[in-house]
């Protein structure tokens, strides 16, 4: 349905700004949302992010262009740049990397591009390179498994656009391919049209700020001839035809090459990603919110049924009731002596609810530094580095609620439910982690996460995030018991024999249902950004989103707890939190669907890695949407069992 068009047959001079580096776990689409609390996602206006100045340039000054690592939707795994057999520098240095680009697998290198500020360049030569077999070999494999170039000028990250067919309309996307398969033939993209655009404003500033950067990648059979200047130059008779050229597997050496066109632009540096980042999918993104909406509304209307007819019936019941002995108690409130009796497996329920909150905390606070611009996409790997950081600091929260709820349930074992809570969810992230590392490494992709890096990830758990959690633990074991309005008796009450569609499996499973409902539209798009190298910027979108997951959640396990409760069954502890986090088995059983109708993964490392991070994924949504049902759960059993005359 696309069509590609090279800047020379769109004129150069339309060139849009670019959007900057792709977010966390290579999230990234199109268009830089906004939206705090209710307020709908806007388009970003011009702004300087914080921690983000731009920089100018004289004329003919050199614009560095970087390349950065070689990536494939086929694989899932990043090689280096040079690993072809590229036209290399000298001295090959590596950008100093942070935490979150390193487990990007991020390598950016300098290179051999001589780009000047607003010198135009016609099929300038940067070297020719002998091809062995084995180089050969290795470009058809990358092509094969469609292996995508991304460059960077300025923090801008190469970009190709793409023209809809039937309309003017366009889209980009992220880097541009090593070369082309056709009728069983490999050619290689050994010249390079690039199109810079360059603001100017003698008022505000001096010099040219870079404001878009876009690649046409072309395959032309070239030869040397004698420069005018001296020395030798590419011929590039055939860069008109773009038509692929050069067939790899027919060649014994490369030349490369390539174009550099300016354009000046009116698109000011804070607003150069604007136009980039423009969603096409923006109705679909209207939809899900309207559909999210309505199944809030949905929930709302029960619960608002429940709490404003039924209970507020039952209490005025409860309470009105004559002294008479004969009178007979029915529903929830016959058994408030069993409603807060300690659950089974208290610990486990206690641990699991710490690490919800603490994951909540981390995700909520990320988001919203997201969209305030403080964890800022152009800073390549700072959201994921802000969101270890976040996780590892909100460790004392995770040890205090544990503790909170594990002391009210009158448990003796604190030491363990604390280890528990620091060790369970990080060391289960980090074990499945760690494998996966160990088969990229197999692979020697730039992805594989070096010892070093391992090291801090260990220190950055043992040494700060286990000391806070038992650092809050000891705060939450401190403070009084959480206090209940009722008594619990010492001898349990039977429950009778419920209906099949109360059993806590089968409403555990409808629960899940809705919440993942909420969410699934914008899970597509959150899906594509992680293994589809697209970019994702709608955050503004995606905390409105948030806020109806946590509603959801909440509405869903009260008005199931209810229920579960007139019929006389107190066991609802594991039940509230079951009723939300069923939702993360769609969430998981929806990555399968996604596997086998949108991806292309042909190496089995790539789909383990595929479903190992899926899988942590899932096994996240679970705690956080647990953790949010069990909680409001609780707060809503001992409201109204606070509301109602107790003999």
């Amino acid at each position: 349905r696309l069509r590609r068009v090279p800047p020379c047959a769109k004129s150069l001079a339309s060139v849009v700004p670019l959007a900057a580096a792709a977010m966390v776990l290579r999230f990234g689409r199109r268009q830089l949302g906004f939206g705090l609390g209710l307020s709908i996602a806007l388009q970003a206006d011009a702004f300087y992010l914080p921690g983000v100045a731009p920089t100018e340039y004289h004329e003919g000054s050199r614009v560095d262009l970087k390349v950065n690592k070689l990536t494939s939707v086929k694989t899932q795994l990043p090689y280096r740049y040079y690993v072809l057999p590229y036209c290399q520098p000298e001295a090959i240095h590596v950008s100093a990397e942070n935490l979150g680009e390193i487990l990007l697998g991020d390598s950016i290198e300098n290179s051999l591009y001589d780009v000047r500020m607003n010198h135009n360049a016609s099929c300038a030569m940067m070297c020719e390179r002998k091809l062995s077999q084995a180089d050969k070999e290795q470009f058809r494999n990358m092509i094969e498994h469609e292996y995508q170039v991304n460059w960077l000028v300025d923090n801008l990250p190469a970009a190709m656009r793409y023209y809809r067919r039937g309309d003017d309309s366009f889209s980009y996307t992220n880097g541009f391919p090593v070369g082309i398969k056709r009728d069983g033939r490999y050619y290689v993209n050994n010249h390079i049209r690039i199109g810079l655009q360059y603001h100017i404003d003698p008022t505000e500033f001096d010099g040219f700020r870079v404001v878009g950067f876009e690649v046409y990648p072309q395959s032309l059979v070239q030869t040397k001839r004698a420069g005018a200047t001296g020395g030798e130059e590419a011929s590039c008779d055939d860069a008109d035809d773009l038509s692929p050229r050069f067939d790899v597997m027919e060649h014994d050496s490369i030349i490369y090459s390539y174009d550099v066109t300016w354009t000046q632009s009116t698109v000011r540096w804070g607003s150069r990603w604007d136009v980039y980042l423009r969603m096409h999918e923006g109705q679909i993104h209207w939809f899900s919110l309207v559909n999210s909406l309505m199944i809030v509304l949905f929930l709302s209307g029960m619960v608002a049924m429940i709490l404003l007819r039924t209970l507020h019936r039952d209490i005025a019941k409860y309470n009105d009731m004559s002294a008479d002995d004969s009178t007979e108690e029915t529903g929830w409130k016959l058994v408030h002596g069993d409603v807060f009796r300690k659950p089974r497996h208290s610990k486990a329920l206690a641990v699991a609810v710490g690490s919800g909150v603490q994951l909540l905390v981390c995700s909520a606070v990320t988001l919203l530094f997201s969209a305030a611009g403080f964890l800022s996409p152009v800073h390549r790997g700072s959201i994921l580095q802000g969101m270890l950081l976040l996780f590892t600091f909100a460790g004392i929260l995770a040890g205090y609620i544990s503790a909170r709820f594990y002391k009210m349930w009158k448990g003796e074992d604190w030491k363990k439910t604390t280890l528990l809570t620091a060790f369970l969810y990080p060391g289960t992230v980090f074990c499945i982690f760690f494998v996966l590392n160990l088969f990229i490494w197999g692979t020697k992709s730039s992805g594989a996460v070096p010892f070093t890096t391992m090291f801090a990830l260990l220190v950055l758990w043992f040494g700060i995030s286990v000391p806070l959690v038992f650092l809050g633990a000891f705060f939450g074991y401190k403070k009084a018991p959480i206090s209940l309005p009722v008594r619990t008796n010492q001898i349990p009450r039977q429950i009778p024999e419920q209906p099949w569609y109360i059993s806590g499996v089968f409403s555990s499973l409808i629960g899940g249902v809705l919440p993942f409902g909420a969410v699934f539209t914008e899970l597509f798009f959150i899906m594509s950004s992680i293994w589809q190298h697209q970019f994702y910027y709608l955050f503004g979108f995606l905390m409105l989103v948030i806020v109806i997951l946590v509603v959801t959640c909440a509405e869903i396990s009260i008005t199931l707890t209810y229920f579960q409760l007139t019929n006389e069954d107190y066991n609802w502890f594991w039940r509230s939190f079951f009723a939300s986090s069923s939702s993360a088995i769609y969430v998981f059983c929806y990555s399968i669907l996604y596997y086998y109708t949108r991806m292309q993964i042909g190496h089995y490392v790539g789909a383990l890695l595929y479903f190992g991070y899926m899988f942590v994924i899932s096994y996240t949504f679970a705690l956080l949407t647990g953790a949010i049902g069990f909680s409001a759960t609780f707060f809503f059993i001992r409201a109204i069992y606070g509301s109602i005359k107790i003999d």
